[in-house]
């Protein structure tokens, strides 16, 4: 009966969970942001090379 006491009370599990959910929210909000920058560098890149090709 101790041992199941001792491992209910046991939260080091629970606080590794909410570390890694909290570094996979952060992830996706980079990916997301890696995302759009490069969009942008893109479409910028492309504006610039038409520019220069006389477009």
């Amino acid at each position: 009966m101790k041992k199941f006491a001792r491992l209910f009370k046991n939260e080091s599990g629970a606080t590794a969970i909410e570390y890694g959910l909290i570094a996979a929210l952060i992830a996706v909000a980079i990916i997301g942001a890696v995302g759009a920058l490069g969009t942008n560098t893109a479409t910028t890149f492309n504006d610039v090379a038409g520019a220069i090709a006389g477009n």
